[in-house]
């Protein structure tokens, strides 16, 4: 089994939940995010306390993005990357990123089915 945490423009989430859902994923946590890569961030010419501090320059480098995680069967995993790849890639950065983990085990709570069959 593996798992994949995906990371995406919020914008992106919905597509993201039709793939899984399309190609048969059992389940997926969603998260909100805050981070930086490539895409560094932006400026803002005034902070926080815009009202306050006129002119204060300050640099937000962390952006929302959302952090879709989900586990899967090894079989799984190429052909969920590429479907994902193939709607989201624009070609720009922060597009995103997929991180790909190996799960030694899983277990159902309310069954105590473990495995696959817990997925």
């Amino acid at each position: 089994m593996k798992e994949l945490m995906i990371i995406i423009r919020p914008e992106k989430l919905e597509t993201v939940k039709n793939i899984m859902e399309e190609m048969g994923c059992g389940g997926m946590t969603i998260s909100s995010v805050m981070g930086c890569g490539t895409q560094k961030g932006y400026d803002e010419e005034s902070g926080p306390y815009q009202n306050q501090i006129k002119g204060f320059k300050t640099t937000i480098n962390l952006l929302p993005k959302i952090r879709v995680e989900a586990v899967m069967r090894d079989s799984m995993v190429e052909p969920v990357i590429a479907r994902i790849r193939e709607e989201l890639a624009e070609g720009h950065v922060g597009d995103g990123k997929i991180f790909i983990r190996s799960v030694e085990d899983v277990v159902r709570i309310r069954t105590g089915e473990r495995g696959k069959k817990a997925l």
